[in-house]
């Protein structure tokens, strides 16, 4: 009896055909969502977030740079929003990394390992979650932006950048939970995805032009993928180039998914 659950195991992957991959999915995507709903505050960041740098980019910094932009805190405004969409993906995935390894911590993904379903489903379920809870937060930061003044003028344009960011989002997940398996605590995850994400996000368009950044900073933003997040969305959003970056967008978030997802599986799959 023995023998027999130790060497199924291992080849749990291999036997399990992709319809049951999917339904294994969509069971954990539901029992995630259950448990959301028994937990409301976890949905607290998704609501929070958005409405806080929106009201503090907007009333703090809309006027001083809204004339730089030519125009007022409306001119900010039309500005920031799209970059707050790109923003958001970048929080969320962070939040995967922490509950993940809440998750290892508290012996809920030993019982999953133990269980007889794809060691995949469980990743892409968290990650399915994930991007609805983006979702609602990027639906949240809309309502917030109307109220202050952002005027959607291109609807499929909008769509087109939330799109976009989920699927930046989704990749930059991959790299959160590898963080999540391999780190020891949920602190050490969020303070290693500070470290990431403070120097992205304000090293990059989001927030502010980058012409006036010294030279060297704004190599940075050039290079940096959050920056042609920012512009793609802005683009689709309000009007302005947009083929250059939605290819850099879409070229850094098949980058991230190709290297990162192996590497999230194969260290799930291993962890002790």
């Amino acid at each position: 009896m023995t023998t027999a659950t130790i060497t199924a195991e291992p080849v749990a992957d291999a036997r399990i055909p992709l319809r049951a991959h999917v339904r294994h999915t969509s069971a954990l995507v539901r029992r995630n969502l259950l448990w959301i709903r028994q937990d409301p505050e976890s949905m607290f960041d998704a609501i929070l977030f958005p409405i806080i740098f929106t009201l503090l980019f907007v009333y703090v910094f809309g006027g001083s740079i809204g004339q730089a932009l030519g125009g007022g805190q409306e001119a900010y405004v039309q500005y920031v929003v799209p970059g707050l969409m790109a923003m958001m993906g970048m929080n969320m995935a962070m939040g995967v990394g922490t509950g993940f390894n809440q998750d290892f911590n508290t012996g809920v993904m030993d019982r999953f390992r133990s269980l007889p379903i794809g060691r995949g489903s469980v990743l892409f379920a968290k990650i399915a979650v994930e991007l609805l809870r983006m979702l609602f937060a990027t639906a949240v930061l809309m309502v917030v932006g109307v109220l202050v003044g952002f005027d959607i003028t291109d609807w499929g344009g909008l769509l087109a950048s939330v799109g976009l960011s989920a699927v930046f989002g989704s990749a930059l997940m991959w790299v959160f939970i590898t963080l999540g398996v391999v780190m020891k605590n949920a602190q050490s995850v969020q303070a290693m995805g500070f470290l990431v994400l403070m120097p992205l996000q304000f090293g990059s368009s989001i927030f502010a032009p980058t012409q006036s950044m010294p030279g060297w900073l704004q190599n940075f933003t050039d290079y940096n993928p959050l920056s042609s997040l920012a512009d793609a969305a802005r683009g689709l959003m309000v009007g302005g180039p947009v083929a250059h970056d939605l290819w850099v967008t879409l070229g850094w978030s098949v980058a991230l998914t190709a290297v990162m997802a192996p590497i999230a599986i194969h260290k799930f799959r291993t962890k002790s």
